[in-house]
């Protein structure tokens, strides 16, 4: 399993940006498909982003497309998720998390296809 560490988290006010990190150590990050998540207070964890291992596949749900784009580095082992026009709802801790590419290319995505988890990053967004 690879090892995966979340960063960039932090408060910002609505309408700005952030983009945060994850980066891996003890696998083939090149062979992994990477993904983000995030989970707000007392809900579940929701799917935000996937990337294939060379970056050809990218798939968002509705609610933040257009606003948050996921690419990676497979030299620097490390993927990330740019995320702008902010709004209070994108309020969370955010996930990293990986997968063997195993070449599905289609939704949906959700937790049980994703074998390695980070720590997570808390995101804040005032109004």
């Amino acid at each position: 399993q690879v090892e995966l560490v979340e960063s960039g988290g932090g408060l910002v006010q609505a309408g700005g940006s952030l983009r945060l990190s994850c980066a891996a150590s003890g696998g083939t990050f090149s062979s992994a498909a990477m993904g983000w998540f995030r989970q707000a207070p007392g809900k579940g964890r929701e799917f935000v982003a996937i990337i294939s291992r060379n970056g050809g596949y990218k798939y968002y749900p509705d609610y933040v497309k257009g606003r948050f784009t996921i690419s990676r580095d497979n030299a620097k082992n490390t993927v990330y998720l740019q995320m702008n026009s902010l709004k209070p709802e994108d309020t969370a801790v955010y996930y990293c998390a990986a997968r063997w590419d195993d070449g599905r290319y289609y939704p949906p995505w959700n937790l049980l296809d994703f074998d390695s988890w980070g720590q997570g990053t808390q995101v804040t967004v005032s109004s």
